[in-house]
């Protein structure tokens, strides 16, 4: 009864009109958290748990001014590293997006911002949990059940379309330099399993273009990725194709540079490295079930299409369906480095290396492909 009364008394003062009493009552929850998770007997149950959510929610409804919303979505992000156990993390978590999905239709549209940079960070701390975790089995199937239940089926349809849009890039900004193509394909399975059963035709659109469509437009992206990575080069790590030292580019190149210095600028942070022919080959078995409806088919195979494309080195066409898309000001500066990159690829010949190394392990080997 104690714990449940602490859990009330911490979610009002959360919520109070006053700045200085929010952010008192913030510190007290960090610290409570910490002390009770350590205790033998300091589990939490999912009422706590949506209790303070509530509380925290009010809170950052009350928080005025941008950068001091964002510095409070951060601290509501960090709370789930002060528990100890990871069940306890996984109720934190589900609650929150729980709470965010019986809130959301009364958020109005002014103060829709700061929710979204809440929802970003939680998810980034949720995915920095299985890197802390060295992405052990059972943490990623545990989080992809969250992911499944609580937002892709269980949520609204805004806090769906945004998460789906947010979802890669906050992945990649984690665990690109670890993750495997293996490990992300396993990652991106509950979207699969969407373009396959999603009887709602714009939620299969959203799933389609935030996702795939991503991953295609990302793939030169990739490319560049891994062979500054692994080095395009296999002779010898300083030296050019003729010999000559990695110092000693000749004046071609150097002119090249110099006319074209916003190459040097492009970069839309880290991607994910994928197995493209392995993405095709499990969109196509569950598109290819016999229960699959129709149109969950045809969506299926065009991306088995364009991926089978891809793995043989056939690049996409730029005919790309409008994205559904929460950042729609990045759109046309995406398209424009994708048909750079594209061009690149293909000019410099480098996409064949690409899909002649297996990401696996700690190191790059190279592998067969026929």
């Amino acid at each position: 009864m104690a714990t449940q009364d602490a859990a009330v008394l911490l979610a009002q003062r959360l919520a109070g009109n006053d700045k200085k009493t929010r952010d008192r009552a913030l510190r007290k929850l960090r610290n409570y958290l910490r002390v009770r998770s350590a205790c033998e007997t300091g589990g939490f149950t999912e009422e706590e748990f949506i209790k303070i959510w509530k509380g925290l929610f009010y809170c950052m409804w009350m928080q005025d001014k941008p950068l001091l919303q964002e510095a409070l979505a951060h601290s509501m992000s960090q709370l789930v590293h002060t528990l100890h156990t990871k069940q306890s993390q996984n109720i934190f978590l589900r609650t929150f997006w729980q709470t965010l999905n019986r809130e959301w239709n009364g958020i109005d549209r002014l103060r829709l911002d700061k929710f979204y940079t809440l929802m970003r960070l939680v998810l980034r701390e949720s995915v920095d949990l299985l890197k802390k975790a060295e992405w052990e089995e059972s943490c990623v199937q545990e989080f992809l059940v969250l992911l499944d239940e609580e937002i892709l089926r269980g949520s609204t349809l805004g806090v769906q379309l945004h998460v789906i849009d947010i979802y890669l890039e906050e992945v990649a900004k984690v665990g690109s330099a670890e993750l495997t193509a293996e490990m992300n394909l396993k990652l991106i399975e509950p979207f699969c399993k969407i373009v396959a059963k999603c009887k709602n035709s714009s939620f299969l659109q959203a799933v389609t273009s935030g996702i795939f469509q991503t991953i295609l437009e990302q793939a030169p992206f990739a490319i560049e990725d891994l062979m500054k990575e692994v080095g395009s080069n296999p002779e010898g790590k300083g030296s050019t194709k003729d010999g000559g030292s990695a110092g000693e580019e000749s004046e071609e190149e150097q002119s090249e540079e110099k006319e074209s210095p916003e190459e040097d600028n492009e970069d839309i942070g880290p991607v994910l490295q994928f197995d493209y022919q392995a993405v095709a080959d499990r969109l196509f078995a569950l598109g290819s079930r016999k229960n699959t409806p129709t149109r969950n088919r045809k969506a299926a195979y065009a991306l088995v299409k364009k991926f089978r494309d891809l793995a043989e080195g056939i690049f996409p066409s730029d005919d790309f369906p409008e994205e559904v898309s929460t950042d729609e000001d990045d759109d046309d500066f995406s398209s424009w480095l994708f048909r750079r990159r594209m061009k690149r690829a293909q000019e410099n010949g480098t996409y064949g290396e690409y899909m002649g190394v297996c990401w696996g392990g700690g190191g790059r080997s190279p592998y067969k492909v026929e």
